[in-house]
């Protein structure tokens, strides 16, 4: 059985891992998906790539006041290191990421 990992677990390591506030209903965010792929593909394994749900987890949503879909926080040590709202292009958010990767952010 797949153990569950709590919000706070998950961006306390020392990789980064950029979190994408979604929601079903949001144009937008299904929109990055292709886009969240081809990052992933490109930092392999030197970051993590986590969406959120807003919808499914309304209390971390709020706890990090994401008022707009999509939202992206990039969290190092537990810290956001970086954050902006809106569809991102690859170039800029594998730019973003490999900044924290070499510890630049």
């Amino acid at each position: 059985m797949e153990k569950k990992v709590s919000f706070s677990d998950l961006i306390n390591g020392e990789k980064p891992v950029l979190v994408d506030f979604s929601a079903e209903w949001c144009g937008p965010c299904k929109a990055m998906s292709p886009i969240l792929k081809q990052v992933a593909s490109e930092i392999g394994e030197g970051a993590s790539i986590v969406k959120i749900d807003v919808d499914k987890n309304p209390a971390i949503a709020g706890k990090m006041g994401i008022r707009g879909v999509p939202t992206f926080i990039l969290f190092q040590e537990g810290e956001a290191k970086w954050r902006k709202s809106g569809m991102q292009s690859a170039n800029a958010l594998s730019y973003v990421i490999k900044q924290a990767i070499d510890h630049q952010l």
